[in-house]
């Protein structure tokens, strides 16, 4: 059996992070989410997969090659035009012969949900096979009517009191090549994009049989920046201590951690795993890492840093004496001595954050900010909870910042001296 995996998108909602990289290839728990779709995939016994790329390609294609690094073969066709989930599936018809998996790239899927999937298919009563998972607000997907096993309707992100059920698309798939027949047919919605819902509704009037099958496994939708730290929390939580690199006398280790190759953790410094620290990073000394933070390739931590459950990419700077919570931080950004990201309202509420132009309710008490690539921040600045920092962007010494910074914009402080002549008495 082979795989298609959708991974030709932008990811608008996780911007700035996805400015130079799509949403797929963001690090969670020392690797791409995409990553971990492929592993998932080849534990199943599927080793031929083809990816439907787009949107910044050559970041995937760099990574994966063609696949023998992974255990896979893998062979990319690319989705110039954005048109929805059941266009992209539509590209895959040339090459598909026999029935096949598709998975959203964005999602963390479990081996055995996959076997499940290809059990329930064996039957030989179904033409498309959707898994369903259970969520508490089902308006921001598309939500499932059952009758048995059988799906009779799926509405589209319906309004909170109108949903059929809480049961949603959780987006794995299992198609017979009768799908293709109804992509076909499949005409553009109101969104303007061949929706792949609106396919299996065909396939449902044609009296074509589209089975829900009930995920008991784990499911983890990355939509928006916070998510990438439930899903880093998720995988470090199962991270085992492995110490390649160089573990100074004088620091402190409790709890896993991994440390790469060329990499330093210097006298003094504290560490509370899990901890994923990557290759060539220069830790401390007299710093705190906490639990859950992932620090990738090429990271300076300074003297007097303190991190909590917190994502640093490749090749950022995080300079003495400063303080960052429970924030996503791009990659070659410049933290500077003294800047503090908080990561805590003072009123104690919920941490929102504009997404897609509106502001969003995260859930979460505590959460920091969100830096894209390059950035650099002056000495002594400080950012509240919530706000998102474009690529490129710089904030001047001293500032504080409490609301979003587009991108390749540069922030300074007004300040205000009065100058008074010094004599000596």
């Amino acid at each position: 059996m082979k795989a298609v995996i959708l991974t030709a998108g932008e990811g608008t909602r996780m911007r700035p992070l996805t400015i130079t990289r799509p949403k797929t290839m963001l690090l969670v728990g020392g690797k791409p989410i995409l990553q971990y779709n492929v592993e998932a995939l080849k534990d199943a016994g599927i080793k031929d997969i083809s990816m439907v790329v787009g949107y910044h390609e050559d970041v995937i294609k760099k990574h994966f090659g063609d696949g023998s690094e992974f255990g896979v073969k893998i062979t990319y066709l690319t989705q110039k035009e954005r048109l929805g989930t059941a266009h992209a599936i539509g590209k895959a018809s040339n090459i598909i012969d026999e029935e096949f998996i598709v998975l959203n790239g964005d999602i963390i899927v479990d081996p055995e949900l996959i076997t499940s999937l290809i059990e329930r298919y064996s039957k030989g009563d179904a033409a498309s096979i959707l898994v369903l998972t259970e969520v508490d607000d089902p308006s921001s997907f598309g939500v499932v009517e059952l009758n048995g096993d059988s799906i009779t309707s799926i509405v589209e992100k319906p309004a909170p009191d109108e949903a059929p059920s809480n049961l949603i698309n959780a987006g794995i798939y299992l198609f017979s090549r009768d799908i293709f027949s109804a992509i076909e047919k499949t005409e553009k919605s109101q969104r303007g994009e061949y929706e792949i819902t609106d396919s299996l509704l065909i396939q449902i009037k044609s009296d074509k049989k589209v089975v829900g099958l009930r995920s008991s496994k784990e499911w983890i939708d990355i939509g928006r920046p916070w998510e990438l730290l439930d899903v880093n929390e998720y995988f470090l939580k199962g991270l085992e201590t492995r110490i390649e690199g160089e573990v100074e006398k004088g620091a402190t280790i409790h709890g896993p951690v991994f440390l790469g190759k060329g990499s330093i953790i210097r006298s003094g410094s504290y560490i509370m795993g899990p901890v994923y620290i990557g290759e060539n990073c220069d830790i401390g000394p007299n710093n705190y890492l906490r639990k859950y933070t992932f620090i990738s390739n090429n990271v300076s931590i300074g003297n007097a840093v303190e991190i909590k459950n917190s994502i640093i990419m490749d090749g950022t700077n995080v300079n003495h004496l400063s303080y960052v919570g429970d924030s996503i931080i791009g990659s070659n950004c410049n933290i500077a001595a003294g800047t503090n990201i908080a990561n805590l309202r003072f009123d104690d509420g919920h941490i929102k954050m504009r997404v897609k132009d509106r502001k969003i309710d995260s859930g979460r008490r505590k959460f920091g900010a969100v830096f894209g690539d390059s950035v650099k921040t002056g000495i002594n600045s400080s950012f509240n909870p919530g706000v998102k920092v474009g690529t490129n962007s710089r904030v001047g010494s001293g500032a504080i910042i409490f609301n979003d910074i587009p991108a390749n914009k540069i922030v300074l402080p007004i300040q205000k001296h009065r100058v008074f002549d010094y004599k000596k008495n």
